[in-house]
């Protein structure tokens, strides 16, 4: 299979969908890789460096999208892209279509075949595309709370971890999955009075034995949530349901009662946002404030960290996209994991709550296979 890799054009995203590594592993199975021009500069992966992985280089996206019969990317296509997809190609990057209708329609009239990372499976139940990144984000969002405290960035002049005779700060987690987990993990590590809330009490006794009681835990309930938020200088919004928009858990009526130059960082945002009063933000400008409450929404936190980032991804997507490589739209027929990343297919939405969140037509894969 012809296997394409353009360079990333979101705003300050410096990942990239395949690393010279990840190429070798293609090209030892007998695929070829086209790679946009300085696609891996960001992660010092030169266009040498891909050279000698066994692929060959093009000199601009038109050329990669044009000849690929798939694409690999790691951030959703923006408008410019996904006009160049066409039906007998498939997609495979993170595509978060829920929040985002303009993307879902331009897939849908495209004709490809998207295979989402964020909804592959594994046999545990997990989610192993989704996975790392949220490790990476989960970390990152306690760095980004630190920095939105400073006085100077509007925050509450606080230090995470305090200081011998001073009390540190108050960090609520809503969410106890692989963000949340993460976000506790770094926070406690820095000194932080951590709290995590989730709605799973299997979850919450599962965090209580990993933290050895270096973190609370607690049911996440309407009670609850307003209570530790009201408490809190740090929120971190960690709440993920598979493919659709994330609840809104705090509402624009809480932020008064919250403590003033308190921070919100919402990494939910790439699924519409936990709270409220979410909307995305970049790297360049991350942080708006609103009644006093500092807002942190950045949609690709973990593009901040290249070289570990893509990394991480292209060790876990690696069998997944082998496997489309090898076999084709087949794979998705035959690999029930790679069958629930599949959301768009022949002009169609084929998973369940991003047809709901959009409003639009549900259609099964399943009745194809038939």
């Amino acid at each position: 299979m012809k296997v394409g890799v353009p360079k990333e054009i979101k705003t300050h995203e410096y990942r990239v969908g395949l690393t010279p590594g990840a190429v070798r592993e293609y090209v030892a199975a007998g695929h070829s890789v086209m790679v946009e021009r300085g696609a891996g500069a960001a992660i010092g992966a030169t266009d040498d460096s891909y050279r000698k992985a066994g692929a060959t280089i093009a000199e601009s996206a038109r050329e990669v999208f044009s000849t690929a019969e798939m694409v690999v990317k790691v951030k959703e296509p923006q408008p410019s892209e996904w006009v160049q997809l066409r039906e007998d190609q498939i997609l495979f990057t993170y595509l978060h279509l829920a929040p985002d209708p303009e993307q879902a329609n331009g897939l849908i009239k495209s004709g490809c075949t998207a295979v989402a990372y964020e909804t592959v499976t594994d046999a545990h139940g997990g989610l192993p595309l989704l996975a790392p990144m949220s490790e990476v984000a989960g970390r990152l969002a306690i760095e980004a709370a630190g920095a939105a405290l400073k006085r100077y960035s509007g925050g509450r002049g606080l230090l995470i971890g305090g200081v011998p005779g001073v009390q540190p700060a108050r960090i609520v987690v809503i969410g106890g999955g692989v963000v949340g987990t993460h976000a506790a993990r770094m926070a406690a590590g820095l000194g932080a009075e951590v709290t995590v809330l989730d709605r799973s009490i299997p979850r919450l006794r599962e965090l209580d034995e990993m933290f050895k009681g270096r973190v609370r835990t607690r049911f996440s309930s309407i009670e609850a949530i307003e209570e530790e938020v009201f408490a809190a200088d740090v929120v971190v919004g960690a709440v993920l349901v598979p493919g659709a928009s994330a609840p809104k858990l705090v509402s624009r009526n809480m932020l008064s009662s919250m403590r003033k130059g308190a921070v919100l960082v919402d990494v939910a945002i790439d699924q519409g946002g936990c709270f409220e009063t979410s909307h995305a933000t970049t790297h360049a400008d991350p942080t708006y404030e609103i009644d006093g409450v500092i807002h942190y929404c950045v949609a690709n936190m973990p593009g901040s960290v290249p070289l570990t980032s893509s990394q991480a991804l292209n060790n876990a997507t690696l069998p997944f996209g082998l496997a489309l490589a090898n076999k084709g739209v087949s794979a998705v027929f035959e690999n029930q994991h790679l069958r629930a990343g599949l959301n768009v297919y022949r002009g169609r939405l084929t998973y369940r709550a991003v047809a709901e969140s959009l409003n639009l037509p549900f259609s099964p894969i399943e009745q194809d296979a038939a």
